[in-house]
């Protein structure tokens, strides 16, 4: 059975980030690149834990799951890019996201989602290197794989390649499941060294 996903804990302002005494795994990625589709579907669960829609900008806040077992969270993000609303409110956004991100110790990673579809945008090239440059190790993700056709995800992955250096991007489908396992496996990974000192503490 896959992990548990419980949603804990939702932000809307810098005040409400109260810090939490587990290990975090952030997901971040444009708006409408699949994000909340790729929570439910690492959930396994039939009924959403996470609202989708169609129009881009729904997550207007940032959302804490506590994942069981393993006893971290996974920390959606507000997407970024395209929404529906006024300047000042996507700024609001991007602070809040920068402060969760800069003053964060528990974070261990950033899960960055990409649609496998689209050539490397530059919205989501800023956020590698803002990543990069706050020493926070990320998982670059393809969205939407069953849309790439496989004659293309060698050209996708190959245009990612040269942006990423040594960190491999993973193809990721919510409809077909590709992925699932091998993204499970890497934020387990990103957060095993807490896990293995709160077994020891037991």
């Amino acid at each position: 059975m896959p992990p548990t996903l419980i949603l804990e804990t939702t932000a809307y302002t810098e005040g409400q980030l109260a810090h939490k005494d587990v290990p975090q795994v952030a997901l971040a990625g444009r708006s409408n690149v699949g994000k909340s589709s790729l929570i439910n579907t690492l959930a396994g669960r039939r009924k959403p834990i996470a609202k989708v829609s169609a129009t881009p900008g729904k997550t207007r806040s940032i959302n804490f799951y506590r994942v069981e077992p393993g006893d971290f969270f996974l920390v959606d993000l507000p997407g970024y890019g395209y929404a529906r609303c006024s300047k000042s409110e996507r700024a609001k956004w991007a602070k809040l996201t920068q402060t969760y991100l800069t003053k964060t110790p528990e974070l261990r990673g950033v899960v960055i989602l990409l649609d496998s579809r689209l050539e490397p945008q530059r919205i989501d090239i800023e956020l590698v290197e803002y990543c990069r440059s706050q020493k926070l190790p990320i998982l670059p993700v393809l969205t939407k794989a069953d849309k790439c056709k496989q004659r293309e995800r060698a050209r996708v992955r190959k245009a990612w390649g040269l942006l990423l250096g040594n960190v491999p991007p993973l193809f990721f489908s919510s409809f077909t499941g590709e992925g699932v396992d091998e993204l499970w496996e890497a934020i387990h990974d990103a957060t095993a060294n807490d896990e293995q000192e709160q077994a020891e503490d037991a």
